[in-house]
């Protein structure tokens, strides 16, 4: 089976084991009955803005053109720096878009994925927000109204945790279990009293299984910049990465808008 279309982040669903779906223009192909199979992804040499449409040269932000990069609402500051959010002061590059996006309910997480992480992520996106990180286990820290506040949090308890993931010790799998709740009560008693209104008293720890049965020790990486053809047995999935012959990645979401026939 073949199908051809510009790329998009897989979709997931969630019940104990990730199921993914990856989308290919029109066509959504669920992945995980490919697994120990043949897949081959062929890069068609055109690039679509995620945003506008149009062909680009390059791929900027994971998938926006450079003037979409500059001027869309999708790639504004406060996606990699929350805490400089201002729709909540009516300035926003789009507030129709920021009223979905930026003054909706905002959840702050600690997360393992490669290590203890703290992040956010808007309250509909809880657990794909994990997810698509990779993480094994997560647990609600604070509820906020506001993309601002959820940033000021992360913002303050980034000095006593890491806010990023290391992918490749994500990929093979070296995290181990931690005692998430003990960490929860850590944080309430690190942050200031006037952030500690937002902290929820959920206790609930998410555990993620992914669909990958053998973890590599050594990692490469693969991307259409420097390759047109990945192909391989689909060996797991993890995050928003497939792994060809166990030891090859390759990041979907990075690809978004990627024009790619892919052949099952």
């Amino acid at each position: 089976m073949t199908y051809t279309g510009n790329l998009e982040k897989m979709k997931t669903t969630f019940n104990n084991t990730v199921s993914y779906h990856l989308p290919v223009g029109d066509n959504e192909i669920s992945l995980n009955q490919y697994l120990e199979k043949n897949i081959t992804l062929h890069f068609l040499h055109q690039i679509n803005c995620t945003a506008c449409g149009k062909k680009t040269n390059k791929s900027f932000g994971q998938g926006f053109c450079y003037s979409c990069f500059n001027n869309a609402p999708q790639a504004s500051e406060c996606i990699l720096h929350p805490e400089k959010c201002q729709a909540h002061l009516g300035i926003s590059r789009d507030m129709e878009w920021s009223l979905q996006h930026c003054l909706t309910p905002h959840i702050v997480y600690l997360a393992n994925s490669s290590n203890l992480k703290v992040g956010i992520t808007r309250k509909s996106q809880i657990p794909t927000r994990w997810i698509d990180q990779g993480a094994t286990q997560a647990i609600i820290l604070a509820e906020t109204p506001n993309r601002h506040i959820a940033g000021t949090i992360e913002k303050f308890l980034m000095q006593f945790y890491a806010d990023k993931t290391n992918w490749q010790a994500m990929l093979k799998g070296t995290s181990n279990q931690i005692d998430l709740e003990a960490e929860k009560i850590k944080v309430n008693k690190l942050l200031p009293l006037e952030l500690q209104q937002y902290i929820t008293e959920d206790k609930t720890i998410t555990q993620i299984v992914f669909p990958i049965e053998q973890y590599p020790s050594k990692i490469s990486s693969l991307s259409f910049d420097k390759t047109d053809r990945v192909e391989g047995i689909l060996t797991g999935i993890k995050g928003q990465y497939l792994f060809i012959n166990q030891t090859t990645v390759i990041n979907i979401r990075k690809h978004r808008g990627y024009l790619v026939e892919v052949s099952l």
